[in-house]
């Protein structure tokens, strides 16, 4: 059983710094797409970064925070990462760590084609 926790939310001022980790067990790690995700209040729930099996050499990102995020992963620790630098405001949200036996080109955003969710870790980004 394939499961997800996500730790390192919080608050935070606007131009501070939080990293994100999703702890990952019941599967192989270093296999398949992970990704986080955010769903903003009201909203629905938007792709943040991707990080395919090869690591670095594939990753994606939103355009809203594409050069203030970076997401990374550990195999040895089954770990997934997301740093998260110059915090907006409109960062604010629900974060959720996603993995997926697809590829990260074809499950990109749509949600129906990520198999396993965490609970979430809410981040707040103050004025």
């Amino acid at each position: 059983q394939v499961q997800l926790a996500e730790s390192g939310g919080g608050s935070v001022q606007a131009g501070g710094s939080l990293e994100l980790s999703c702890v990952a067990s019941g599967y192989i790690f270093s296999r398949g797409c992970m990704g986080w995700f955010r769903q903003r209040p009201g909203k629905g729930r938007e792709g943040v970064a991707r990080i395919g099996p090869d690591g670095y050499l594939s990753t994606w990102y939103g355009d809203s925070v594409k050069g203030r995020f970076t997401i990374s992963k550990d195999n040895a620790k089954k770990t997934l990462y997301l740093q998260m630098n110059s915090l907006k405001p409109e960062d604010t949200a629900m974060y959720y760590c996603a993995t997926t036996g697809n590829s990260c080109t074809y499950a990109s955003e749509n949600t129906r084609r990520w198999g396993d969710w965490g609970q979430g870790t809410q981040v707040t980004v103050s004025s």
